[in-house]
């Protein structure tokens, strides 16, 4: 099985480095990276191309003009130009536990998709975060809430249970699929343009296709950098999408990844 770690960035090379030093550390490496950069600035494609040198694999960085959050074409170019059979899926602002690649490796079914918790890293602690590049915590860290979440006990991890539809725990920054499901529904919608839903519509879509969705429950953790939130200018707009999809059992978007494979 090859594997790709799918990263989402945008103009924060100060978070995306911090997810490029805790990738160094994973007891388990992907077989490549994707980089989907929706339209950051000169400083980010240097840092990518310092860190590729480091990396023992191949990293594909996929840019795109800043005309606004695009977030579903870059993903969309991105999962088109690679042939990896699982993809792991985060935001270019969450910081990954040693185990998490192994996690997702190590728990993935066919025909099912995994979806993970985030810890929260307090906003009091981020400057003081990046200062130290500080990308291990624990049950003790003052940095972070959501302390039991950082508890990785596989055993318990293994207990959870497959289900269908989506599930109000279910955070786009955290979750990994078959390149297979991802283009049996023809991949991201976009028709969406603005920040929401994006991520939630298509593993709907995927679940109306009869994939399974799972939570990874004490495994599979990553740390979410603090940072105002996005503007929802268009939320309503992305609502009323979903509620199609959801309320008509929509398996293919039209405007999906076909166009770029």
């Amino acid at each position: 099985m090859k594997t790709t770690l799918l990263i989402s960035t945008y103009n924060w090379p100060q978070a995306l480095e911090l997810i490029f030093e805790s990738i160094l550390i994973q007891t388990k490496l992907p077989d490549e990276i994707l980089i989907a950069d929706d339209g950051s600035r000169e400083e980010t494609k240097e840092l990518i191309q310092f860190y590729s040198a480091k990396f023992p694999f191949t990293v594909k960085h996929f840019w795109q003009e800043d005309k606004g959050f695009r977030k579903s074409k870059i993903l969309n170019i991105a999962i088109a130009n690679t042939n990896a059979d699982y993809i792991i899926q985060i935001d270019g602002d969450c910081i990954l536990h040693e185990k998490f690649i192994e996690d997702h490796i190590c728990n993935s079914e066919k025909k099912m998709y995994l979806y993970g918790s985030r810890v929260n890293i307090l906003p009091l602690y981020v400057k003081s975060v990046f200062e130290k590049k500080t990308i291990k915590f624990n049950l003790f860290s003052k940095e972070i809430k959501n302390k039991t979440r950082t508890l990785h006990i596989p055993f318990f991890s293994k207990l959870q249970s497959k289900h269908d539809g989506i599930s109000k725990k279910f955070r786009g920054c955290n979750v990994s699929y078959w390149r297979s499901d991802f283009l049996a529904v023809n991949g991201y919608n976009e028709d969406f343009e603005g920040w929401g839903r994006e991520d939630s519509d298509l593993v709907i879509r995927m679940g109306n296709l009869g994939v399974k969705a799972k939570r990874l429950r004490y495994a599979g953790i990553l740390y979410h950098i603090y940072h105002k939130v996005n503007s929802k200018h268009n939320l309503e707009l992305n609502n009323s999408i979903q509620e199609k999809t959801i309320n008509q059992k929509i398996t293919r978007c039209e405007k999906g990844v076909e166009q770029y494979l």
